[in-house]
């Protein structure tokens, strides 16, 4: 159920006719899910303060960070070919388990819904979408290695997914890592910390941050 709390926690970053740019808080779905817990979305919030609001892409319930959305049907268009052809660029914060034994590198790896345990994604060679992930550590916190992440595609929970298969789960992911890496943090350590797309309308390169939370 939504209540006038949440019905009114929304920063935003970035406004004007065409688009509005928010910071997702973490353990917030970004539409409506089943049932009516589920109806407490961003979608709604944002629609509180801009009734046109239209979904362009998502971050997952317990990932925070930057979101783009359209407030027209032209908008929404236009951003959603951006998405689908690549053309925006995204940069996320993570914190995870251990140390890499590099200090950069790509995850190459396909991915697939796991249809008896959705909706966890797992590693399918065969019949897998291409999934790209390029990282770099940039530091240390007492929970483990701080990595930069810069997804070159968006498939879902991808950096999860990838973080995992290096041997390496971001801290407080509730699908994907061991209990106590799981139960280091109180929310997922991994925030949408930039995202780069033209301006639906006037075509200008638009650069958003939402400062990591972590």
């Amino acid at each position: 159920m939504l209540t006038p709390e949440t019905q009114t926690a929304l920063t935003v970053l970035y406004a004007d006719d065409a688009i509005v740019v928010v910071d997702k808080a973490a353990n917030l779905l970004s539409v409506p899910g089943k049932g009516p817990q589920g109806q407490e979305c961003l979608w709604r919030r944002v629609q509180e303060h801009y009734p046109t609001a239209r979904i362009v892409h998502r971050l997952d319930y317990a990932t925070s960070g930057v979101m783009v959305l359209a407030l027209s049907a032209e908008s929404h268009r236009a951003l959603s070919i951006q998405f689908q052809d690549r053309k925006t660029d995204k940069r996320y914060q993570a914190v995870v388990s251990g140390t890499p034994k590099t200090d950069s590198g790509s995850v190459d790896l396909p991915l697939r819904c796991d249809w008896e345990r959705r909706p966890l994604q797992i590693v399918d060679h065969e019949q897998g979408k291409a999934a790209l992930t390029h990282w770099q550590a940039t530091g240390s916190t007492e929970l483990g290695t701080r990595i930069e992440l810069h997804p070159i595609t968006g498939r879902s929970h991808q950096l999860r997914v990838h973080m995992m298969a290096m041997g390496h789960p971001i801290i407080g992911d509730q699908f994907y890592a061991p209990e106590s890496v799981r139960d280091a943090s109180p929310r997922l350590l991994l925030h949408a910390e930039m995202l780069s797309f033209d301006h639906p309308v006037s075509g200008e390169r638009l650069i958003v941050e939402a400062p990591c939370p972590f």
